[in-house]
């Protein structure tokens, strides 16, 4: 059974491609460009990790996050948010920033780097 992600993000083509890359990897992939719809999405779809941008208009990264945490089933989702905010040069070579315990990926986004994180987080079935 493959992996379910659930991408929440405002732009379109970055999702379709993110999307299109995780799939040959092996992931089941929902996208939600509305954050307002994130937590529908997430009810709907109960993935098993979710990766969530931090900047969007609505409601940002951090109120789908408290929303998420609020809710005794998706709260025991795991979020990597992913921000434009923190650069690759900012973080040594395959780092990833941790804000408290949330994960932080930057974007334009490392796959190799997200792919094991993912496999870090959501253990390969069987």
């Amino acid at each position: 059974m493959a992996r379910k992600i659930l991408l929440v993000d405002d732009e379109a083509g970055f999702t379709e491609l993110l999307k299109m890359n995780l799939e040959r990897s092996g992931f089941e992939v929902r996208i939600e460009n509305d954050s307002t719809r994130a937590l529908i999405a997430a009810r709907e779809f109960q993935p098993d990790a979710i990766l969530l941008d931090v900047v969007m208009p609505g409601m940002d990264g951090g109120d789908v996050q408290a929303q998420l945490q609020a809710n005794p089933i998706l709260s025991r989702i795991p979020v990597v948010m992913l921000t434009a905010l923190v650069d690759s040069t900012e973080l040594s070579e395959g780092a990833v920033a941790q804000a408290g315990s949330q994960m932080v990926l930057p974007k334009p986004v490392n796959l190799p780097l997200l792919l094991r994180v993912l496999d870090d987080i959501v253990p390969i079935p069987g």
